[in-house]
């Protein structure tokens, strides 16, 4: 079996599993692929309890580790993930902030565990990344403004004269 060179790891307080599976309902291309339980007591884990679970994320190689309380997930690293459909931005969104997570702004939510998204529309990230920096002005003011982001307003404020 050939391994993946890198594996992104996170830091779970015990639900590693919980989360694994969210994520993998959630999310195209994504599933739990293995539970590990702890060969014996660890400071974060009684024998026989899950120690790891390791899980595909977007078809990116991931493994929740369940420990102690001792680090804790922050805005400093986050999920980015591309949206095509305002449909498809609602139902990421909504999953995120429905089961437990938190809103924030610019597009960016945090899920029940405390992890980072942002959930970027495509049509977004053309408008303020693009060549004209008038369009992407525009663009980036109106997302100034939102929470979830909504592509109507991105396209409606690119396209104001």
């Amino acid at each position: 079996m050939t391994r993946n060179p890198m594996t992104l790891c996170l830091w779970y307080e015990g639900n590693a599993e919980e989360a694994a599976a969210f994520y993998a309902a959630t999310f195209n291309n994504s599933s739990v692929d293995a539970v590990h339980r702890a060969p014996l007591d660890t400071p974060g884990n009684k024998e026989g309890e899950v120690l790891a679970v390791d899980f595909t994320l977007l078809g990116t190689p991931c493994i929740g580790i369940n420990g102690p309380p001792i680090f804790k997930h922050n805005e400093s690293f986050s999920f980015q993930v591309h949206t095509d459909t305002q449909e498809e931005t609602d139902r990421l969104w909504d999953a995120i902030v429905g089961s437990g997570g938190e809103e924030s702004v610019c597009g960016w939510c945090k899920d029940k565990w405390g992890v980072s998204w942002q959930i970027t529309p495509r049509a977004l990230t053309n408008a303020t990344m693009g060549s004209d920096k008038a369009l992407a002005k525009r663009a980036f003011e109106a997302m100034m403004k939102m929470k979830k982001i909504d592509i109507a307003a991105i396209e409606a404020a690119v396209s104001a004269a």
